[in-house]
């Protein structure tokens, strides 16, 4: 008979077999941490010091950037330290804890995404009205609810999650998730996977579907103007559109994945698919949205040559 107990720590059993590449992966891991800090905090501080970059648009950049600082932390510090060990342990409290900022990282992501889109929408479907739409209240209102959104949602997660009693205490990731934690109940997860598929069609399906509706009212304005106006609507929507591209294949990946039981499918593809939608986008957007975005290309390369000038001097 099966030990029911509350278990004080889990492992990481996907870290097994690394021993020799150790070394590489953690250099791997705090190089990609660093440029992670690097890029988002740089063009945080370019639009807040820049008032000309105090609009909806850069503002909410700025939460998306906010956001893969906040989700990065619960990850790369962790992972940095369980490669330097050989007991790759983690506690309870520690565990729980990983998984609501993950998670609430995940849901955030995607509700900063649906109000971006909605400011996107506005501002080329209703132009003459976008400013009086798109006020510094809704603006404020509009962030605090996408955050609040995913702090509800995980709470309530969490609170039916911790209550399981649990007969193993292996997890086959490089981090604690929460379908890892609820697969090792020693009871009926019924209740939980129904919830959990209630919380998934609210927090990922919901927005989803949201910012394809605003991109097809987008796309039917666009066929009716002129080229011009195309031209300047595809460059302030292309970067996102990339981000939400690039996120949903990342984040139904890791969806995917929770469905399959450990052993049923490589290493390699579980440590890809767990770690895309944490890794790629604060890895990429600070790139793409740099790139793409006149405002803050212009404000890089000014940069960039002032930094070049005083280095030469």
């Amino acid at each position: 008979m099966e030990n029911k107990t509350v278990q004080s720590y889990f492992y990481f059993t996907l870290l097994k077999g690394y021993e020799n590449v150790r070394i590489f992966y953690f250099l791997l891991t705090i190089t990609a941490y660093f440029f992670i800090i690097l890029f988002n905090v740089s063009i945080i501080l370019i639009v807040l010091k820049d008032k000309s970059l105090h609009e909806p648009m850069y503002l909410l950049m700025s939460c998306l950037f906010l956001n893969s600082l906040y989700g990065s932390s619960a990850l790369f510090p962790r992972l940095s330290a369980d490669l330097l060990s050989t007991t790759h342990t983690i506690s309870r409290p520690a565990c729980f804890t990983q998984i609501f900022v993950i998670y609430t990282y995940a849901i955030s992501e995607y509700t900063v995404l649906t109000v971006m889109a909605y400011d996107r929408y506005v501002a080329i479907c209703q132009p003459l009205q976008y400013h009086n739409i798109m006020t510094q209240r809704r603006i404020s209102v509009l962030i605090l609810s996408a955050f609040s959104w995913s702090i509800f949602w995980m709470s309530l997660v969490i609170y039916f999650s911790i209550r399981l009693p649990l007969c193993g205490n292996q997890i086959h990731r490089l981090y604690c998730s929460n379908w890892s934690v609820v697969r090792l109940s020693c009871v009926s997860t019924l209740s939980n996977n129904i919830f959990g598929f209630f919380v998934t069609v609210t927090t990922v399906f919901l927005p989803a579907g949201f910012i394809l509706f605003t991109y097809i009212r987008i796309l039917l304005v666009c066929r009716k103007s002129t080229a011009e106006f195309r031209g300047k609507a595809l460059q302030t929507c292309l970067p996102h559109i990339i981000n939400f591209v690039t996120y949903s294949i990342a984040i139904f990946s890791d969806i995917a994945l929770s469905r399959y039981e450990p052993g049923q499918i490589l290493n390699a593809i579980v440590l890809i698919s767990s770690l895309e939608f944490i890794v790629i986008p604060p890895l990429l957007n600070p790139l793409i949205y740099g790139v793409n975005l006149p405002g803050i290309r212009k404000k890089i390369l000014s940069m960039t040559i002032s930094l070049n000038v005083a280095l030469r001097s």
